[in-house]
């Protein structure tokens, strides 16, 4: 039949006082499972039971979209309830997409944060810009920053910066213009084709100020 969490939790802790009597205590202690419910109580289980480091994971999770969205499921449930110390996102793909996908899981709980984080709005009725395209191309214009800001991607100016207002750096597309915003504040307005490097300028000559 179907594993049990307690089962796991059985198992687990019949190996951990076999070395507790061996007089081993630098354990670090996994219980991944490919089923995120199951894997969740596990820990929680575990948790209560013992003082050792616990190492979250979601194993086999899958394909990168897949895999990303159970393991954030899984993994993210547990940090935010204070379960965890070490971490592992496992994808069948690219490795390196396991650790954006770590380092996402980290910075959406506030727990860590890796340089610049994207905000942008769904595409709507209002859109009058290749919202998609745009968004892509700040993502990878910000990529060699190291600075925790929040830069916020919109697709309209109307609603754009007051719905970002807690962006510090953001861009909002219009008909052939769009504006560079701050906290809600439009800094300038530029042809479509110089917002990309307009919020760049921005966001350089604000850290060249602060450092």
């Amino acid at each position: 039949g179907h594993p049990t969490a307690a089962a796991m939790v059985e198992g687990a802790l019949r190996h951990i006082r076999i070395l507790e009597r061996m007089d081993y205590r630098q354990m670090v202690i996994s219980l991944k499972s490919s089923d995120v419910p199951l894997m969740i109580e596990a820990y929680e289980q575990l948790a209560d039971k013992v003082p050792y480091a616990l190492h979250l994971g979601v194993t086999e999770a899958g394909l990168v979209r897949e895999g990303s969205i159970k393991s954030a499921v899984g993994i993210g449930t547990l940090l935010h309830e204070g379960i965890g110390d070490t971490i592992r996102v496992s994808l069948t793909g690219d490795p390196v997409e396991e650790i954006k996908a770590g380092q996402t899981i980290l910075s959406s709980l506030d727990l860590r944060q890796f340089g610049p984080t994207l905000v942008s709005c769904p595409t709507c009725g209002r859109t009058q810009v290749q919202l998609i395209e745009l968004a892509k191309e700040v993502e990878a214009a910000i990529s060699h920053l190291t600075v925790p800001i929040k830069v916020a991607v919109m697709g309209c100016v109307v609603n754009g910066p007051g719905e970002a207002k807690e962006a510090d750096f953001g861009i909002a597309g219009g008909k052939g213009k769009g504006i560079v915003f701050s906290h809600g504040q439009v800094l300038r307005t530029v042809p479509e084709d110089q917002l990309v490097p307009s919020l760049l300028e921005e966001i350089e000559k604000s850290l060249t100020k602060e450092s």
